[in-house]
């Protein structure tokens, strides 16, 4: 299995509204529930109206369609960074799963990954 690492730095959010989120964005990730509206953007992209941000963080991809059939993927990557005490963040999208860690510990996730057999692509 491939994944590709993305060359760009993110923040994950909490925003007020999504009034000035830019939709249009190559990354875009929002998650609403009755509680919170939640934002992963690029770190340029970051609305003002940003409640509290984190920044500081970059993204892996799981390259390929996912079957929705297909079980455990997310679990066995989150699993190989949890034994090397990397954290993460995980947004799944309809075709894939992204993984974001913090930029300190990503050269670390890379290593893990690639030492468990997964193919890491630019």
């Amino acid at each position: 299995m491939e994944i590709k690492k993305l060359h760009k730095e993110f923040s994950i959010c909490k925003v007020e509204d999504y009034s000035l989120v830019k939709l249009d964005a190559a990354y875009c990730f929002i998650e609403k529930t009755d509680t919170e509206n939640s934002l992963v953007c690029r770190t340029e992209d970051v609305p003002a109206n940003a409640i509290q941000r984190e920044d500081g963080w970059k993204g892996l991809r799981i390259q390929g369609e996912l079957a929705f059939s297909l079980v455990g993927i997310l679990s066995r990557l989150s699993a190989i960074l949890a034994e090397r005490a990397v954290p993460i963040f995980a947004v799944s999208t309809y075709n894939t799963d992204y993984i974001f860690v913090k930029k300190e510990q990503y050269q670390k996730a890379l290593e893990a990954l690639g030492q468990a057999g997964y193919r890491i692509v630019d």
